[in-house]
């Protein structure tokens, strides 16, 4: 059974799933009042949840600037501190945010910031290079995104990242960007059992790409948890890119093709989000999903994949067969995920 893989043409090896960070970033708000984040959080619990995940095998963390205005990234350099060896670090840039207010302020995606973003999240993180730095501007023009990979090639050869990439679901941006840059590595896009993106896959496979998955568990509905987000959630005020809850709770449309398919993600013993983390695992050598988890007990649920493996065969069949006709098109959303 195979625990790892391999982040693109980087070579970097990884554990087959990677840990998201941006619930333990705590509340981030527009300045409509929309918030950004997933509420409060325990800081003390995120850093005992990252100790489990890497004491089950999971080495890829993935964090943004933006996250909780930089806290994400704080708590996670908290919980690496002696351990950064162990650790592949996923940050992002192009989101703007004031830690003190916890505000957004607006998107930049100008060479400058992407150099100036770095250098705060270094300080955040009490690291010296990030393995993978990301824009994180999903519907950014595919010309401004190429008047970076000069800078960022940059970064590279100054040995402050390993590689760079893009965090978008639009397969022909990622196509124009990767056969730009040499050292781009990867790119991460929405994909999950209930929302797959077979264009962009194949973009990582004619370039050689790491495919992490955000949204793996839809933030939530292939979890089975029935807890209603707060006001300071994002799913309790859903953004319009948001599908699977509106006003904190599943969609009827999205709640009912989960119970569609929960029978054959869970046929051999699995919890629903072992499943779905399993159907990914399944769907490609190359997607590395990246679930958020804001608990030890979470981290121990989803991360117990890693065990279980990939959806066997007939299951995964299974899905596809109950899903063929429910699936809607990619997604092409501005999502700051």
């Amino acid at each position: 059974m195979t625990t790892t893989r391999t982040l693109g043409r980087s070579g970097i090896e990884v554990g087959a799933i990677g840990m998201g960070c941006w619930a333990i970033g705590g509340p981030l708000w527009g300045d409509d009042g929309q918030p950004y984040g997933w509420g409060e959080v325990d800081d003390d619990e995120s850093v005992a949840t990252i100790h489990q995940a890497l004491d089950l095998g999971v080495n890829l963390f993935d964090t943004a600037s933006n996250y909780g205005a930089g806290h994400s990234e704080r708590v996670l350099g908290r919980a690496l501190a002696g351990r950064r060896d162990k650790a592949v670090i996923v940050t992002k840039f192009g989101n703007r945010s004031d830690e003190a207010t916890r505000r957004a302020l607006g998107v930049d995606a100008s060479p400058a910031y992407a150099v100036a973003s770095l250098e705060g999240s270094l300080r955040r993180l009490g690291t010296d290079h990030v393995d993978l730095y990301l824009l994180h501007l999903n519907d950014l023009p595919a010309s401004a995104a190429l008047d970076l990979v000069d800078t960022l090639e940059g970064l590279v050869t100054q040995g402050k990242i390993r590689g760079y990439g893009w965090s978008t679901d639009n397969p022909e941006s990622a196509r124009v960007f990767a056969g730009a840059g040499p050292h781009c590595i990867a790119v991460e896009h929405d994909e999950s059992v209930l929302s797959d993106n077979p264009e962009m896959l194949a973009v990582c496979d004619a370039f050689d790409l790491a495919s992490l998955n955000r949204g793996p568990l839809a933030m939530g509905l292939l979890t089975g948890a029935t807890r209603t987000p707060g006001a300071d959630d994002v799913r309790g005020r859903a953004p319009e890119w948001l599908v699977w809850f509106r006003d904190g709770r599943p969609t009827p449309e999205w709640a009912s093709r989960v119970a569609a398919i929960r029978a054959a993600l869970t046929a051999d013993g699995r919890t629903l989000s072992q499943g779905a983390l399993g159907w990914l695992l399944a769907r490609s050598p190359r997607t590395l999903p990246i679930p958020g988890c804001r608990t030890v007990a979470q981290a121990r649920e989803n991360f117990a994949t890693l065990a279980l493996g990939p959806l066997p065969t007939d299951a995964f069949a299974e899905v596809e067969r109950l899903l063929a006709d429910l699936r809607p098109a990619p997604a092409r959303d501005t999502a700051l995920r």
